[in-house]
């Protein structure tokens, strides 16, 4: 089995719960895992159960839904 972890755009921070945004969907997340990291809305994470567990780049995150497009193109073909 593997798991995922989710690229999301951070929209909102209250304390230790954002709202985050990924190709149209929003989610509730919980910052807890990064509370000693600067993160600001606009920042990428990666998001895995619920918990952003990683700062990512904008360039990182293209390349990462990029690539998740791609696979779910050759498994729907």
């Amino acid at each position: 089995m593997m798991c995922l972890a989710i690229p999301m755009q951070i929209i909102e921070i209250n304390g230790y719960n954002a709202r985050c945004e990924a190709k149209g969907v929003e989610r509730e997340i919980n910052l807890f895992m990064m509370q000693h990291e600067s993160i600001v809305p606009g920042d990428y994470v990666l998001v895995h159960v619920g918990y952003a567990i990683q700062k990512i780049t904008p360039q990182d995150y293209r390349s990462t839904w990029e690539l998740f497009d791609e696979m779910l193109m050759v498994e729907n073909a």
